[in-house]
């Protein structure tokens, strides 16, 4: 099973998937390692990424995932995902081409599943306020909530509230995660 733990930036996606990984021990990569030199420099820079900029960076996170998908692995992999595109991209490795009838994709990753971390404005803000050396600024924060299209019921998605402890969202999210299956 692929775990890919989704939200808004300060919703403590590579914390919370960090101890994911470490309870199903199972290896774990951020998405902000697959970003380019000059994606970081613009959000360092508090300019929001364009549809562009994210589309190698969602390919990349992709193949990785492709990759222990088909060496029968599991892992946990972070990114914001906020649009159903970019989710579409991380599960299919395109994004699909617009059509007067949306055509059937075949997943090519089908044992994945997401983990929306989702919370109040203002936990987000405090948490982003306390990073320290992280490159994206909380001024990003209002860019990125307006972006979020929460997942929908055909996509396989659990959702936990962030106001409660990492360890706590881990045991809700494997909870959750086997009521799917």
């Amino acid at each position: 099973m692929i775990y890919v733990v989704i939200g808004v930036c300060g919703s403590g996606k590579t914390t919370v998937g960090k101890k994911l990984a470490e309870k199903l021990k199972i290896p774990f990569r951020d998405a902000d390692e697959f970003h380019s030199k000059e994606n970081k420099k613009k959000m360092s820079e508090g300019i929001p990424l364009t549809d562009q900029d994210r589309f190698p960076w969602l390919l990349a996170i992709h193949n990785y995932m492709k990759g222990l998908s088909n060496e029968g692995k599991s892992g946990v992999v972070t990114c914001s995902a906020l649009k159903k595109l970019y989710r579409d991209i991380l599960v299919n490795g395109q994004a699909p081409v617009p059509q007067k009838e949306p055509p059937q994709v075949v997943p090519m990753i089908k044992d994945l599943v997401f983990v929306l971390l989702h919370g109040d404005r203002e936990i987000l803000e405090e948490r982003m306020n306390q990073r320290v050396g992280h490159f994206m600024p909380s001024s990003l924060l209002t860019s990125q909530l307006a972006t979020l299209e929460v997942p929908t019921e055909e996509e396989k998605c659990v959702q936990v509230d962030v106001k409660n402890s990492p360890d706590s969202l881990v045991d809700q999210i494997i909870d959750k995660i086997k009521t799917l299956y």
